[in-house]
């Protein structure tokens, strides 16, 4: 019902800033809230921030706050992640997620996922 694809990941050396954009088709998106999650190599999935439906309220994993932040702009139905201050330890597949519940996100469990796009962050 909803088709995400991601966009914007890469390589970059620590200290550096990517921008991760999440282009959504299918159902009007603003009905939808929006999240991105990622999996290191060999971890387990977490989610790294969430995002209401009309961008009112966002959430993020301790350890990205005050480095990451989401937005998004329901015209151009799309969810962005900027990451500043990158780490080593961020270097995951990073996936766009939507559900129609904001809950979903406590839970772990959004209906929709993109494919994934991969951040290489070297030391």
């Amino acid at each position: 019902q909803v088709h995400l694809v991601e966009s914007g990941g890469g390589l970059v050396q620590a200290g550096g800033s990517l921008r991760l954009s999440c282009a959504a088709s299918g159902r009007t998106f603003s009905s939808y809230a929006a999240g991105w999650f990622r999996q290191p190599l060999g971890k387990e999935r977490e989610l790294v921030a969430a995002i209401s439906e009309s961008g009112g309220r966002a959430d993020y994993a301790d350890a990205v706050k005050d480095r990451f932040t989401i937005s998004r702009d329901n015209a151009k139905s799309t969810v962005y992640l900027q990451m500043n201050g990158l780490k080593p330890e961020d270097t995951a597949i990073y996936y766009c997620t939507a559900d129609y519940r904001y809950g979903s996100y406590v839970r772990g469990a959004p209906d929709y996922w993109g494919q994934g796009t991969q951040v290489t962050v070297s030391s």
